[in-house]
C-alpha cells in the first residue's frame, strides 16, 4: 500500500512536470509555426473534431485536456480555440466503454445490454455537446463564466513572479530536461522543440497511465463495492461516488467500463448506471485542474472551462427523470438495432467519432 501511494505522488510529479516541459516546447516553436497550426482549430467543429479523434486514439480524455491546457497556458493556444477541443475529449472518451461492449458481441441479449450501456455516456455527452456548443458560440457564457471564477482566486501571480513550491519542483525537473537536451544532446531550435514536445507527450501518456493503473490496483475492488451500495439508494449517491471513483484513478473510462460487464450481466440496469456515469465527467476534470497548477491562470481558465461544462450537462440532464431517460432511451434503441444488426456497432462509430465533426466542419465553412 505504501509503496503505491510513493509511485503516485513520483508520477503525479513526473505529470506535472511533463505539462511544463510541453509548455517549453511550445514555446520554442516560431510564432509562424504556431499560428499555422492554430489558425485551422479557429473552425469550432475542427477544434470539436481534434478532441474527439486525438481523445479515440489515446483512449484518454486525461492526455487530452493536460494538453489543451498546457498549450493555453502556454499563451499558443486561444481560448476560444480550446473550449471545443475539450468537449471533443469528453466524447471521445466514452469510446473505450464502447470498445468493452463489443466483448459481448456474440452473446445476443447480453450485447444489447451492455453495447447500449456503454453508449448512453456517449449520447449523454454528444446530447451535451449538441446544447451547449451553440450557446457556448453565441454567448461565450463557458468561457466568460470561467474567466470571471479565476479572476475571483488569488491566482493572478502564478506563473509570474510568485512561485508554489511545487510549480517551483516541477520546473526544475523540466528545464533539467531541457538543458540536457540542448547542451548533452546538441539539439537546438526547431528540433529542440520537437523532440521537448514529443517527450512530453510520451511522459504526460506514460505518467497517466501508471497512475491510472497504480490506482486501479489500490481502488477497484472498493470502486465495485461502491457502485453496488450506489444502487441500494439515491441516484444523487451514484453521482457522488462516480465523481469521487474518477478523481481517485484519474479515468473516467476504468469508471464506466466498470458498469458495462455489469450491463451485460444484467446486474445493473442503464437507469442506475446513468448517474454514475454523470459524476464519472465529474470526476475526470480533476486531471485537467492539476495540470493547470502549473500553467498560470490562462491554463486553469480553460480546466475551469472543462469543469463547467460538465457540470452543466449534469444540471441539464441529472435533477428530473425524464431528462435522465432521454440517453437511456436513445441508448436502449441503439442497442436494440445493434443487436440485430452488427452493421449499427460501424455504422454509430464511424458516424459519431468521424462524420459528425468533419460534418460540422463543412456546414459551418
Amino acid at each position: 500500500m505504501v509503496s503505491r501511494l510513493v509511485l503516485f505522488v513520483l508520477m503525479l510529479y513526473v505529470f506535472l512536470s511533463a505539462i511544463e516541459l510541453f509548455g517549453i516546447s511550445v514555446r520554442l516553436v516560431g510564432q509562424d509555426t504556431v499560428e499555422r497550426l492554430v489558425c485551422g482549430l479557429e473552425n469550432p467543429f475542427a477544434g470539436l473534431a481534434v478532441g474527439i479523434l486525438v481523445t479515440a486514439l489515446m483512449q484518454s480524455s486525461s492526455v487530452t485536456t493536460s494538453l489543451v491546457v498546457g498549450l493555453v497556458g502556454a499563451e499558443k493556444l486561444p481560448l476560444e480555440c480550446a473550449v471545443p477541443m475539450v468537449m471533443g475529449a469528453n466524447i471521445g472518451t466514452a469510446i473505450t466503454a464502447v470498445l468493452v461492449s463489443l466483448g459481448h458481441i456474440a452473446q445476443g441479449d447480453a450485447f444489447r445490454r451492455a453495447f447500449s450501456g456503454a453508449t448512453t455516456h456517449d449520447i449523454f455527452n454528444l446530447l451535451t455537446v449538441l446544447i451547449l456548443l451553440p450557446l457556448e458560440l453565441g454567448t461565450g457564457f463557458l468561457r466568460k463564466t470561467a474567466q470571471w471564477l479565476v479572476a475571483e482566486l488569488p491566482v493572478q501571480n502564478a506563473g509570474g513572479s510568485f512561485h508554489s513550491p511545487i510549480k517551483t519542483a516541477v520546473e526544475w525537473f523540466a528545464h533539467l530536461i531541457e538543458s540536457f537536451s540542448c547542451n548533452i544532446l546538441t539539439l537546438h531550435g526547431a528540433l529542440l522543440a520537437g523532440v521537448l514536445g514529443v517527450f512530453a507527450v510520451a511522459m504526460i501518456v506514460g505518467a497517466l497511465m501508471m497512475i491510472t493503473k497504480n490506482m486501479k490496483v489500490l481502488m477497484a475492488d472498493r470502486i465495485e463495492r461502491w457502485l453496488n451500495r450506489a444502487l441500494e439508494r439515491s441516484g444523487l449517491l451514484g453521482l457522488v461516488i462516480g465523481a469521487i471513483a474518477t478523481a481517485i484513478v484519474q479515468s473516467s473510462s476504468i469508471t464506466t467500463s466498470l458498469l458495462v460487464p455489469m450491463f451485460g450481466a444484467g446486474v445493473l440496469k442503464i437507469e442506475a448506471g446513468f448517474p454514475i456515469m454523470i459524476g464519472a465527467n465529474v470526476g475526470t476534470t480533476v486531471t485537467a485542474l492539476l495540470a493547470a497548477s502549473v500553467t498560470g491562470p490562462l491554463g486553469l481558465t480553460i480546466a475551469v472551462v472543462h469543469l463547467l461544462f460538465n457540470f452543466s450537462g449534469a444540471l441539464i440532464f441529472f435533477p428530473f427523470k425524464f431528462t435522465r431517460r432521454i440517453p437511456v432511451m436513445l441508448a436502449q434503441q441503439l442497442g436494440y438495432l445493434a443487436s440485430r444488426n452488427r452493421i449499427w456497432v460501424f455504422i454509430y462509430i464511424l458516424g459519431a467519432y468521424i462524420v459528425l465533426p468533419l460534418l460540422g466542419i463543412v456546414i459551418w465553412k
